[in-house]
């Protein structure tokens, strides 16, 4: 938080925070849901309901040099990454916000 508001006095006044994003996410071990729960106190509605779960399948897309969503377009993190983008879309659509241009 301290970098995000340093960046944004000194270089993007613009600058803000959409979502936070839970990754690496393990459910079977305690301190993945006690780390999430804290954050999820701290951040409240800021924290995506998406959570990106540990998986196998990511290291193996990184050493292909593709994204998740083809490298293994079924597995359980290419459907969250789509979750993901659904959840911050009708995030924008709630506030107004059309989003990133993308583009020239």
């Amino acid at each position: 938080m301290e970098t995000i508001e340093k960046v944004s006095k000194r270089l993007n006044p613009g600058l803000g925070i959409d979502g936070l994003l839970a990754t690496m996410y393990d459910s079977r071990t305690l301190h993945s849901r006690e780390v999430l729960a804290g954050v999820v106190k701290g951040f409240g509605d800021k924290v995506f309901h998406t959570v990106i779960s540990r998986t196998v399948r990511f290291p193996d897309a990184t050493v292909a040099g593709e994204p998740i969503t083809r490298f293994d377009p079924a597995s359980t993190g290419a459907s969250s990454y789509r979750e993901l983008a659904k959840e911050v879309l009708e995030r924008w659509r709630q506030t107004g916000r059309a989003g990133p241009v993308l583009g020239g």
